[in-house]
């Protein structure tokens, strides 16, 4: 590997999450290669967020589940990335795409996994991913290892556009200055949903607490939302902003909040990565996996019961393969409303 470089590509078009998680190495490239343009690549739909990163000179969309779908268009794709003067490829996804990309544009110095095994064709330095050991942003900066990157992950802040902030303070402003509980009940995975009944109760009790309860979720999750608000008590009192926010304004929205009440998903990650207290309901995924928020106002919630099919995947799955869900559902109202109330007082005292 060389000294230095000038233009490095990184490369990560997983989901949301994955992508906010590669801050930290963000962090590290421009700390050891301070005149180097750095460049970040992500799947279509979630560059805006990182639109204003200060050390970032480009933020790049790939839109693999579209126009740019199968193996050839990754050849192609790669092979323009060879013709845009980039000295240095750094790929943080492990999938026969990307490493397609990553071989197609022929730059001299590439840096991956060494897993899958066809990585060890593919990259010109590869490094071991340590799954079973390191946390994701840990397993992220070994990727910079090579490179004379080491040491403890650097502190970082998703950087946002002042006006998009500005929105959200005086949305808030607005409600008043009562506790904010921010509220995600979605995900991608329908196994890592906790029970709608479980969140309206959970609502139930903040707004007889006076706390304001604001919902988030994406356009195809405003369905959703409306169902556990039809079983809220006092649904006038609680705020559903789920499909009417862009990435950014989601990211400046949720930095407003006292806590944030999620199921294992991409915006747990947005919560965290800004300081904002999370609680976070963990079922068929797992914490030893390594993906989920850290930081000393981050809470995972569990089943305390410790069940032989947990956990059933890395990302979990459409439907409970043992029909009882008892990964979510062991999760009660309880542990979630007092982990809520403590984090509000420890906000408040502040």
């Amino acid at each position: 590997m060389k000294d230095n470089y000038t233009k490095i590509a990184l490369w990560q078009t997983a989901f949301l999450g994955d992508a906010v998680l590669t801050l930290p190495l963000i962090k590290g490239l421009a700390l050891r290669f301070p005149e180097a343009e750095i460049h970040l690549f992500v799947r279509k739909g979630v560059e805006a967020l990182f639109a204003g990163q200060p050390e970032l000179a480009g933020v790049h969309a790939f839109d693999k589940r579209g126009a740019q779908k199968g193996l050839g268009a990754a050849r192609a794709y790669g092979a323009e990335l060879g013709r845009q003067g980039f000295d240095l490829f750094i790929s943080a996804h492990t999938s026969m795409r990307s490493a397609v990309v990553a071989m197609s544009s022929s730059i001299k110095d590439r840096i991956g996994y060494d897993a899958p095994w066809y990585n060890r064709f593919v990259y010109s330095q590869t490094v071991q991913r340590r799954f079973d050991e390191l946390e994701e942003v840990e397993r992220l900066l070994a990727l910079g290892g090579p490179l004379g990157i080491s040491g403890k992950a650097p502190e970082v802040m998703l950087e946002l556009p002042a006006d998009v902030l500005g929105e959200a303070e005086a949305f808030f402003k607005g409600l008043g200055d009562v506790p904010m509980v921010g509220i995600h009940p979605g995900s991608t995975w329908e196994t890592k949903k906790w029970p709608e009944r479980n969140f309206a109760e959970v609502i139930d009790k903040c707004v007889a607490a006076g706390y304001k309860v604001i919902f988030f979720g994406g356009p195809d999750e405003k369905e959703l939302c409306s169902s556990i608000l039809k079983q809220v008590r006092k649904a006038d009192a609680v705020v559903s902003l789920a499909g009417k926010l862009g990435l950014q304004q989601l990211a400046a929205y949720i930095r407003q909040l006292d806590v944030y009440l999620t199921n294992d998903s991409g915006p747990m990650h947005i919560a965290w990565i800004q300081k904002v207290p999370v609680v976070a309901m963990f079922g068929p995924t797992v914490r030893r996996f390594g993906f989920f928020p850290r930081g000393e106002n981050s809470t995972v919630l569990e089943s305390p019961e410790e069940l032989k099919c947990r956990p059933c995947g890395l990302h979990g799955g459409r439907v409970c393969r043992e029909k009882h869900h008892k990964c979510m559902t062991d999760i009660t109202v309880e542990m979630v409303w007092n982990r809520i109330s403590q984090h509000i007082e420890e906000s408040r005292d502040d």
